[in-house]
């Protein structure tokens, strides 16, 4: 029986990892901003579930969670950092106070979930950490350039992460959803307040797809909650799983399209050094 920590399961894909590990057998920390907002799901698991209120925004409300996930459960095997938010804004549209929030909760809210862990996790010598991610982490889109830097800046640290820890016993997972039937893309998406007409057919555009796919998302919950218990199962665990067919597509011709602009500018760039018989 492991214990996971799940962070953001108030709606969405933690509350489906929550159920999913609890179905399980397993044991789960369940937290929300507002602890009410997942007390029904410790109350359908009343052994093996706790509910608590968490901002991961504040450091040493996420020291004090995984204190009494420690203390009531005896350790955390799995820390999910799932809890985040989307924003909507052409670069220059973006208001820095919204900005600076987003970076707060989407990459430094996880910068202290796993500081908060990592302490017991290299005590045992065991423990795994999930960082959720985006397809949005291998490229960006119009409209996207915040939240997207928030997912490429949380898939540098965990790629640093995963090389410092894995000596001591520890793993770490990324995982790259695409759309999936959650409140990402209505009720959690927050949007620049002053669009600015140039960015209509860019931007603008993507604002307005978003809001009308909203709700009719192909991605189910539950399917990658149980996508992500195959791969923290398997002998050889991915250091990133994609999840969802247009994050796998996406994805591909992202990388593809790397690959053919190296090779194109192969030369350019491998002559660079020194040349033979030159003073540095």
């Amino acid at each position: 029986m492991r214990t996971w920590l799940i962070t953001g399961c108030s709606s969405g894909l933690g509350r489906a990892f929550a159920r999913a590990a609890l179905e399980r057998g397993d044991r789960v920390v369940a937290t929300a901003r507002q602890a009410a907002a997942v007390e029904d799901v410790a109350k359908a698991f009343p052994d093996r579930a706790l509910a608590l209120a968490l901002d991961i925004r504040d450091p040493a409300q996420a020291r004090a969670v995984v204190d009494r996930a420690v203390g009531h459960f005896g350790g955390i095997d799995i820390l999910v950092n799932n809890a985040g938010y989307a924003y909507r804004a052409a670069v220059e549209e973006g208001e820095d106070e919204e900005v600076r929030s987003l970076f707060e909760t989407n990459f430094f809210g996880a910068v202290s979930m796993i500081k908060a862990v990592l302490p017991s996790m290299r005590q045992r010598r065991t423990g795994t950490i999930v960082n959720i991610s985006s397809d949005a982490g291998r490229g960006a889109s119009p409209g996207s350039g915040y939240y997207a830097a928030t997912k490429f800046a949380l898939e540098g640290l965990s790629e640093a992460l995963r090389k410092e820890v894995a000596p001591l016993g520890i793993r770490v997972l990324v995982v790259e959803p695409g759309a999936f039937r959650t409140s990402i893309k209505g009720a959690s998406m927050r949007q620049s307040k002053v669009p600015l007409a140039d960015y209509a057919d860019t931007a603008g555009r993507r604002r307005e797809e978003n809001l009308k796919s909203h709700g009719t998302q192909r991605g189910d919950p539950a399917r990658a909650a149980r996508a992500l218990m195959t791969a923290l199962a398997a002998r050889k665990m991915p250091s990133r799983l994609v999840i969802g067919p247009d994050a796998f597509e996406f994805i591909v011709n992202e990388v593809a399209l790397q690959a053919a602009e190296l090779e194109a500018w192969k030369e350019l760039s491998l002559g660079t050094d020194f040349a033979a018989g030159d003073r540095p």
